[in-house]
């Protein structure tokens, strides 16, 4: 049986990641980006990870940062993961010695195989909605029959999902894991506690 793992994005509170994490969520993301408005500081992001269970990944998202930027979140923070969300360089990602996941903001026309080639380090691609002028977080979906069937990397499905669709993502795309942020928030950045079990609940329902 599949068991599709689940990313809760965007979490700026400790009660929220606990939830996620008692949930069932295989991972949290913490967002490293000063346009967001789930931006943490380090503090704040050391507190989050120190709160954690066991088995429990956290990741830690940019978005054309400087060097430095991420090197100092890597000191303060230790995230298991790195996520670049912007138009950073092969080179760049795999600069700071941690395993990362490419974002892609998936539109038609982009070739995603070579863009999964480009990427071939990345642990895996996480397929977001194109909107112009913006990074991602949008709440958006895109056209799932964009994704080509042979993939060659693992697949992070993002954009718009939520407890009323993300089922429907599964059965259609089965990607290797789902992230989502504003599809499980009562404001920006604050987590709903049911509809972070309710989209759980879901995903399970769609592997069974």
């Amino acid at each position: 049986m599949a068991h599709t793992r689940v990313k809760i994005c965007g979490i700026t509170r400790i009660e929220d990641a606990l939830a996620a994490a008692h949930a069932g969520a295989d991972a949290v993301g913490l967002v490293f980006y000063d346009k967001s408005p789930r931006k943490l500081g380090l503090d704040q992001g050391r507190a989050i990870v120190a709160a954690l269970p066991p088995f429990v990944t956290t990741v830690a998202l940019f978005v054309d940062p400087e060097a430095a930027e991420v090197k100092s979140v890597i000191e303060a923070v230790q995230p298991d993961l790195l996520q670049f969300h912007g138009d950073e360089s092969p080179e760049f990602c795999r600069g700071f010695g941690r395993p990362y996941l490419k974002a892609v903001r998936v539109r038609p026309g982009l070739d995603l195989l070579q863009y999964a080639a480009r990427f071939s380090e990345a642990r895996g691609l996480l397929l977001d909605t194109f909107v112009e002028g913006e990074a991602g977080g949008t709440g958006q979906r895109f056209d799932w029959d964009l994704i080509p069937q042979d993939l060659p990397k693992p697949m992070v499905l993002a954009g718009g999902l939520s407890p009323a669709n993300v089922a429907q993502a599964i059965r259609q795309v089965r990607p290797w894991a789902v992230d989502v942020s504003s599809g499980v928030e009562a404001g920006k950045g604050i987590k709903d506690a049911t509809k972070v079990v309710a989209f759980m609940k879901e995903v399970r329902n769609a592997d069974a």
